[in-house]
């Protein structure tokens, strides 16, 4: 069964007038973390989309690229966003309801805020009302401190992507301790560990730009202090 068969019985198990984010209260078992995850990252996105006041084609395919959406499916994820559009629920509750649904799995939010950011920089534009969208998505997740800064780092032009701040270290680091939290971040994002904790297969290339961002910080620290 794909997950996009699960995500529209899930759907489907909505009752008249009950809003998407009624969604999340109930997706909370280890089986359907994935399909959680990528219904959390669509209604965010769809909630995002908003504050800079239009949904380009760019943002749409950017879903597509994150969960790599066939065209049979196509139905289904615009009904996620959809929902989520017309839900009179604000950003704020979905985020609360979202942090409280993976409670105890910061690793989950922070992949989920990684989706955020591509979807935001699909148009190649960073718009300051996405910026303060995602900053308040980011307190709500209580993300770790220092994550948010290090996706805004990565995604967004015109930021100098510190290689410490990409490892998550203080500036001025030893060399051991920067390898150490290299090697850290490797380990954490092998397909085979990102799958084990509940992302979905269609959201695993995220990683790819991720450990092409923490090696090339690595290397970069490497370089300056040989």
């Amino acid at each position: 069964m794909s997950i996009w068969t699960r995500i529209s019985e899930a759907l489907s198990a909505l009752a008249t007038g009950e809003g998407l984010s009624a969604v999340f209260d109930r997706l909370r078992s280890p089986p359907e973390r994935s399909v959680a995850f990528t219904i959390a990252v669509i209604a965010l996105g769809a909630k995002m989309a908003k504050a800079d006041g239009l949904v380009t084609r760019d943002e749409v395919t950017a879903f597509r690229e994150v969960f790599q959406i066939a065209e049979s499916d196509a139905a289904g994820a615009a009904r996620v966003f959809d929902l989520a559009r017309q839900d009179v629920a604000g950003f704020e509750d979905y985020a609360r309801r979202i942090a409280s649904m993976f409670d105890g799995q910061p690793e989950m939010l922070r992949d989920l805020m990684e989706g955020l950011f591509h979807i935001a920089m699909a148009d190649g534009e960073y718009h300051p009302n996405e910026d303060a969208f995602l900053e308040q998505v980011a307190l709500i997740f209580a993300l770790p401190d220092g994550d948010f800064e290090a996706l805004r780092a990565r995604f967004v032009p015109n930021t100098s992507p510190l290689p410490h701040t990409v490892l998550g270290i203080r500036p001025g680091a030893p060399l051991d301790e920067a390898r150490a939290a290299w090697r850290k971040l490797v380990r954490a994002n092998h397909p085979d560990v990102l799958l084990a904790r509940g992302l979905p297969e269609e959201a695993v290339q995220l990683a790819e730009k991720r450990m092409i961002d923490i090696n090339r910080a690595w290397e970069t620290l490497s370089r300056k202090r040989a």
